[in-house]
Protein backbone atom coordinates (compact mmCIF):
# COMPACT_ATOMS: atom_id res chain seq x y z
CA UNK A 1 0.00 0.00 0.00
CA UNK A 2 1.43 3.58 -0.64
CA UNK A 3 2.05 5.81 2.10
CA UNK A 4 0.22 8.68 3.13
CA UNK A 5 1.31 11.53 1.95
CA UNK A 6 1.20 14.59 3.89
CA UNK A 7 -0.33 17.65 2.58
CA UNK A 8 1.28 20.71 1.53
CA UNK A 9 -0.97 22.43 4.00
CA UNK A 10 1.59 20.81 6.92
CA UNK A 11 5.18 23.05 7.50
CA UNK A 12 8.40 21.07 6.06
CA UNK A 13 9.21 20.10 9.85
CA UNK A 14 5.25 18.04 10.13
CA UNK A 15 5.98 16.52 7.36
CA UNK A 16 9.61 15.01 7.72
CA UNK A 17 9.36 14.48 11.28
CA UNK A 18 5.15 14.44 12.33
CA UNK A 19 6.03 10.62 13.22
CA UNK A 20 9.18 10.24 14.23
CA UNK A 21 8.75 10.22 18.06
CA UNK A 22 6.42 7.30 17.29
CA UNK A 23 9.48 5.29 14.91
CA UNK A 24 11.37 5.84 18.46
CA UNK A 25 15.18 4.38 18.04
CA UNK A 26 14.76 3.10 14.72
CA UNK A 27 17.43 3.68 12.51
CA UNK A 28 17.10 7.03 10.29
CA UNK A 29 20.00 8.16 9.25
CA UNK A 30 23.77 6.38 8.82
CA UNK A 31 26.03 8.55 7.75
CA UNK A 32 29.20 6.35 6.74
CA UNK A 33 31.91 9.41 5.93
CA UNK A 34 31.05 10.66 9.51
CA UNK A 35 30.50 7.21 11.32
CA UNK A 36 27.52 8.55 12.84
CA UNK A 37 23.92 6.86 13.22
CA UNK A 38 20.58 8.77 14.55
CA UNK A 39 17.45 7.13 15.32
CA UNK A 40 14.03 8.84 14.29
CA UNK A 41 13.54 10.28 18.03
CA UNK A 42 16.99 11.62 18.35
CA UNK A 43 17.12 13.32 15.07
CA UNK A 44 13.54 14.99 15.55
CA UNK A 45 14.18 15.88 18.80
CA UNK A 46 17.72 17.47 18.08
CA UNK A 47 16.05 19.52 15.12
CA UNK A 48 12.92 21.13 17.24
CA UNK A 49 15.04 21.64 20.16
CA UNK A 50 17.85 22.85 18.21
CA UNK A 51 15.53 25.27 16.17
CA UNK A 52 13.97 26.23 19.62
CA UNK A 53 17.20 26.92 21.19
CA UNK A 54 18.02 29.31 17.44
CA UNK A 55 14.83 31.23 18.36
CA UNK A 56 16.07 31.75 22.36
CA UNK A 57 19.13 33.32 20.43
CA UNK A 58 17.48 35.47 18.69
CA UNK A 59 16.74 34.07 15.16
CA UNK A 60 14.09 35.56 13.01
CA UNK A 61 11.78 34.34 10.94
CA UNK A 62 12.95 34.55 7.27
CA UNK A 63 16.43 35.07 8.24
CA UNK A 64 19.19 33.42 6.21
CA UNK A 65 21.78 31.18 7.77
CA UNK A 66 24.36 29.85 5.91
CA UNK A 67 25.18 26.08 5.99
CA UNK A 68 29.33 25.16 5.72
CA UNK A 69 29.55 21.47 6.68
CA UNK A 70 31.48 17.98 5.97
CA UNK A 71 28.90 15.64 6.06
CA UNK A 72 25.42 14.75 5.55
CA UNK A 73 24.13 14.27 9.30
CA UNK A 74 25.05 17.84 9.98
CA UNK A 75 23.84 19.42 6.69
CA UNK A 76 20.72 17.05 7.75
CA UNK A 77 20.10 18.57 11.17
CA UNK A 78 21.59 22.51 10.18
CA UNK A 79 19.22 22.90 7.57
CA UNK A 80 15.66 21.29 9.05
CA UNK A 81 16.71 23.09 12.26
CA UNK A 82 17.02 26.19 10.94
CA UNK A 83 13.94 25.68 8.98
CA UNK A 84 11.87 24.81 12.07
CA UNK A 85 12.84 27.70 13.25
CA UNK A 86 11.53 29.81 10.66
CA UNK A 87 14.99 30.59 8.60
CA UNK A 88 16.04 30.01 5.48
CA UNK A 89 18.71 27.33 5.23
CA UNK A 90 21.52 28.78 2.36
CA UNK A 91 24.22 25.51 1.79
CA UNK A 92 27.57 26.46 0.49
CA UNK A 93 29.91 24.49 -0.93
CA UNK A 94 31.97 27.17 -2.32
CA UNK A 95 35.40 28.77 -0.85
CA UNK A 96 36.10 30.97 1.82
CA UNK A 97 35.92 34.12 -0.31
CA UNK A 98 33.03 33.59 -2.76
CA UNK A 99 30.96 32.19 0.86
CA UNK A 100 31.97 35.71 2.24
CA UNK A 101 30.31 37.32 -0.88
CA UNK A 102 27.09 35.17 -0.38
CA UNK A 103 27.12 35.71 3.17
CA UNK A 104 26.91 39.61 2.67
CA UNK A 105 24.38 39.02 -0.19
CA UNK A 106 22.47 37.46 1.60
CA UNK A 107 22.24 39.70 4.43
CA UNK A 108 22.55 36.20 6.60
CA UNK A 109 23.09 36.57 10.63
CA UNK A 110 24.08 33.05 11.51
CA UNK A 111 26.60 30.38 10.01
CA UNK A 112 26.25 26.37 11.13
CA UNK A 113 29.79 25.10 10.35
CA UNK A 114 31.42 21.78 11.69
CA UNK A 115 34.78 21.70 13.56
CA UNK A 116 36.99 21.25 10.32
CA UNK A 117 35.17 24.19 8.60
CA UNK A 118 35.38 26.51 11.22
CA UNK A 119 38.19 28.52 11.24
CA UNK A 120 37.01 28.60 6.93
CA UNK A 121 34.03 29.28 7.89
CA UNK A 122 35.15 32.29 10.93
CA UNK A 123 37.34 34.12 8.56
CA UNK A 124 33.94 34.18 6.11
CA UNK A 125 32.10 35.95 8.52
CA UNK A 126 34.87 38.90 9.31
CA UNK A 127 33.71 40.94 6.61
CA UNK A 128 29.19 39.88 7.21
CA UNK A 129 26.74 40.73 9.73
CA UNK A 130 26.84 36.78 10.92
CA UNK A 131 26.78 37.45 14.59
CA UNK A 132 26.95 33.94 15.52
CA UNK A 133 28.78 30.86 13.85
CA UNK A 134 27.52 27.49 15.31
CA UNK A 135 29.56 24.20 14.79
CA UNK A 136 28.57 20.46 15.74
CA UNK A 137 31.32 20.25 17.82
CA UNK A 138 33.51 22.52 19.84
CA UNK A 139 35.81 25.12 17.82
CA UNK A 140 37.24 28.14 18.62
CA UNK A 141 34.59 31.21 18.83
CA UNK A 142 31.60 29.02 17.69
CA UNK A 143 28.73 28.09 20.05
CA UNK A 144 28.17 24.12 20.32
CA UNK A 145 25.47 23.15 18.83
CA UNK A 146 24.99 20.67 21.74
CA UNK A 147 24.54 24.09 23.82
CA UNK A 148 21.66 25.11 21.88
CA UNK A 149 20.07 21.49 23.24
CA UNK A 150 20.14 22.46 26.82
CA UNK A 151 18.88 25.56 26.57
CA UNK A 152 15.09 26.68 27.96
CA UNK A 153 12.65 25.59 25.58
CA UNK A 154 10.48 28.63 23.58
CA UNK A 155 7.53 28.34 21.01
CA UNK A 156 8.68 27.81 17.29
CA UNK A 157 7.29 30.53 15.14
CA UNK A 158 3.71 29.92 13.89
CA UNK A 159 4.80 29.29 9.43
CA UNK A 160 2.41 29.21 6.55
CA UNK A 161 3.95 26.77 4.50
CA UNK A 162 2.92 28.31 1.37
CA UNK A 163 4.55 31.51 1.50
CA UNK A 164 7.46 30.76 4.23
CA UNK A 165 10.45 30.19 2.45
CA UNK A 166 12.45 27.82 3.68
CA UNK A 167 15.53 26.63 1.33
CA UNK A 168 17.78 28.85 -0.65
CA UNK A 169 18.82 27.13 -3.78
CA UNK A 170 22.44 27.78 -5.80
CA UNK A 171 20.77 29.85 -8.99
CA UNK A 172 19.76 32.77 -6.33
CA UNK A 173 16.19 30.97 -5.80
CA UNK A 174 13.93 30.21 -2.91
CA UNK A 175 11.94 27.20 -1.73
CA UNK A 176 9.32 27.03 0.10
CA UNK A 177 7.97 24.56 2.76
CA UNK A 178 5.08 23.90 -0.19
CA UNK A 179 7.61 23.59 -2.94
CA UNK A 180 9.92 20.90 -1.02
CA UNK A 181 6.99 19.16 0.21
CA UNK A 182 5.82 19.07 -3.65
CA UNK A 183 9.21 17.89 -5.06
CA UNK A 184 9.86 15.17 -2.69
CA UNK A 185 6.18 13.86 -3.15
CA UNK A 186 6.93 14.16 -7.08
CA UNK A 187 10.32 12.31 -6.50
CA UNK A 188 8.01 9.76 -5.03
CA UNK A 189 6.33 8.58 -7.75
CA UNK A 190 7.21 5.21 -9.17
CA UNK A 191 9.02 4.07 -6.15
CA UNK A 192 6.88 4.58 -3.53
CA UNK A 193 9.49 4.26 -0.10
CA UNK A 194 8.19 3.04 3.03
CA UNK A 195 9.16 2.24 6.55
CA UNK A 196 10.71 -1.22 5.30
CA UNK A 197 13.02 0.62 2.74
CA UNK A 198 16.84 1.12 2.79
CA UNK A 199 17.72 3.89 0.48
CA UNK A 200 21.65 4.29 -0.36
CA UNK A 201 22.97 7.74 -1.48
CA UNK A 202 26.39 7.96 -2.73
CA UNK A 203 25.83 11.49 -4.03
CA UNK A 204 28.73 14.46 -2.64
CA UNK A 205 27.14 16.84 -0.37
CA UNK A 206 27.01 20.31 -3.24
CA UNK A 207 23.66 18.19 -4.43
CA UNK A 208 22.29 20.56 -1.61
CA UNK A 209 18.68 20.48 -3.28
CA UNK A 210 18.76 17.11 -4.12
CA UNK A 211 20.06 15.70 -0.77
CA UNK A 212 17.48 18.00 0.79
CA UNK A 213 14.36 16.86 -1.30
CA UNK A 214 15.59 12.99 -1.01
CA UNK A 215 16.53 12.77 2.46
CA UNK A 216 13.22 14.72 3.46
CA UNK A 217 11.34 12.02 1.38
CA UNK A 218 13.12 9.04 2.83
CA UNK A 219 12.34 10.60 6.73
CA UNK A 220 8.58 11.58 5.76
CA UNK A 221 8.20 7.93 4.67
CA UNK A 222 10.27 6.58 7.51
CA UNK A 223 12.70 4.75 5.51
CA UNK A 224 16.61 4.53 6.53
CA UNK A 225 18.82 6.51 5.15
CA UNK A 226 22.27 5.18 4.26
CA UNK A 227 24.83 7.68 3.46
CA UNK A 228 28.43 6.92 1.72
CA UNK A 229 29.79 9.19 -1.00
CA UNK A 230 32.71 8.36 -3.39
CA UNK A 231 32.19 4.55 -3.42
CA UNK A 232 33.84 2.23 -5.35
CA UNK A 233 32.59 -0.32 -7.85
CA UNK A 234 32.97 -3.10 -5.30
CA UNK A 235 32.99 -0.84 -2.04
CA UNK A 236 29.19 0.29 -3.84
CA UNK A 237 28.13 -3.79 -4.15
CA UNK A 238 29.17 -4.30 -0.71
CA UNK A 239 27.64 -1.65 1.03
CA UNK A 240 24.55 -2.55 -0.86
CA UNK A 241 24.74 -6.21 -0.04
CA UNK A 242 25.87 -5.54 3.97
CA UNK A 243 22.65 -2.98 4.58
CA UNK A 244 20.39 -5.00 2.54
CA UNK A 245 20.00 -1.57 0.58
CA UNK A 246 16.51 -1.44 -1.87
CA UNK A 247 16.45 1.81 -3.50
CA UNK A 248 19.68 3.79 -4.31
CA UNK A 249 20.18 7.01 -5.37
CA UNK A 250 20.89 7.91 -8.96
CA UNK A 251 23.43 10.33 -10.69
CA UNK A 252 20.22 12.16 -12.14
CA UNK A 253 18.45 13.22 -8.82
CA UNK A 254 16.26 10.36 -9.33
CA UNK A 255 15.74 7.13 -7.49
CA UNK A 256 15.32 3.60 -8.28
CA UNK A 257 14.70 -0.12 -6.49
CA UNK A 258 17.65 -2.65 -6.51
Amino acid sequence: MRPTSPSTSCTLTEAVFGYAHGRGDRPALIDLGAGVVYGYRRLAAEVTRGASGLVRRGARRRQVAGIHVDSAVAQTLAVHTVIAAGGVAAPITSGCEEMADLLAEWDARLLITTPRLADASLRAVEDSRVRQVIAFGQARDTVDFADLLLLEPVPLPFLDPAVQPALLIDDGGVLTHHDLITRMNALDEGVELGKSDVLLVTWPLRCSLAMTTLLGLALMRGSLVVVAPGLSPDELSATIHDFGVTVVALSDGAIQRV
